[in-house]
């Protein structure tokens, strides 16, 4: 049987650059890399089958959106190989009125928010003009589950009809009315922020919601703005869901008040900022990959 240190698997075209990126960094460390993507998937399944094949570790960054990777985890479950971010946890965690319901019995603060059952089930809209203005209008409008990189969110809703609108629209999703954050600005910056949680470690980085493009909060720019908080809420998330690596987004607004916008996001983007003028910051990806090449060493000992 041929063993690997890690497996990855993807399809997403721009997912390339991030794992030619792995692959680098731990092969310069001595750690064996194996990918997997649509050329190869079918051989690969036969042979972990056949015993033939064996991954300590796992990334997968494709079965999200292609059945067919499924039995790699399955057959890897069941070898006790290490898989990063069990679907069955991110499953759960990822789903955002699951997780508003979570963080509503905890000592964080999270928008205003309405959960919506899917039209599919109920027809009713189960939320008045009362409470619209209770959470303030313009309000965001955003699926609870199939939604990622903004996708599918209406950052400025005005109405029932709007609300119903979407529902019928996309009738099998659940849906979250929110509270519209404005943040404030701290130098020249919105302050607005993408924290990534990083197999035991924070990295947050300022992420401009109009532009959608990054920059590395700096030592200095923590200190100077009082942004502990950003590491002590996504410490908070990461032992509520006990997941390897996720992103969130946090917003401060007046009094300082640190906001929750966008709970876990677990496929998180990482094209290179080098290549993509809203890609995240290099040395963000960089460390990132680090933090993974701990842990897999970890495995090993």
């Amino acid at each position: 049987m041929t063993k690997y240190d890690l497996a990855i698997s993807y399809v997403w075209e721009y997912d390339a650059e991030f794992v030619q990126l792995i692959e680098k960094i731990f092969q310069e460390n001595k750690l064996t890399t194996f990918l997997i993507s649509y050329h190869n998937v079918e051989e690969v399944i036969e042979k972990l089958r056949n015993k033939e094949l064996h991954f300590n570790a796992y990334l997968d960054r494709a079965s999200d959106v292609d059945s067919d990777y499924e039995p790699i985890t399955q057959i890897l479950k069941k070898r006790h190989a290490y898989l990063i971010n069990p679907h069955k946890r991110v499953h759960k965690f990822t789903n955002k009125s699951y997780m508003h319901r979570l963080l509503s019995k905890k000592n964080v603060d999270i928008p205003k928010s309405y959960i919506l059952p899917a039209y599919y089930f109920d027809h009713s809209l189960k939320i008045t003009e009362d409470d619209l203005y209770k959470i303030g209008i313009p309000f965001v409008i955003k699926p609870a589950i199939e939604t990622g990189g903004g996708e599918g969110v209406i950052i400025d809703a005005y109405s029932l009809k709007e609300i119903q609108k979407v529902r019928e629209e996309n009738p099998k999703e659940e849906y979250i009315v929110q509270e519209k954050i404005t943040p404030v600005n701290l130098g020249n910056h919105r302050a607005w922020f993408r924290v990534y949680w990083a197999f035991n470690r924070v990295i947050p980085a300022w992420w401009n919601d109009l532009t959608h493009k990054y920059e590395v909060v700096t030592k200095e720019q923590i200190e100077k703005y009082k942004l502990e908080p950003l590491f002590k809420i996504t410490r908070k998330l990461a032992k509520y869901t006990r997941i390897d690596y996720f992103s969130t987004e946090i917003a401060v607004a007046q009094n300082h008040k640190f906001y929750i916008i966008d709970y876990i996001n677990d496929q998180c983007d990482f094209r290179l900022k080098s290549n993509h003028a809203d890609g995240v910051p290099d040395e963000i990806v960089i460390r990132f990959i680090y933090e993974m090449k701990k842990k897999i060493t970890s495995l090993k000992k």
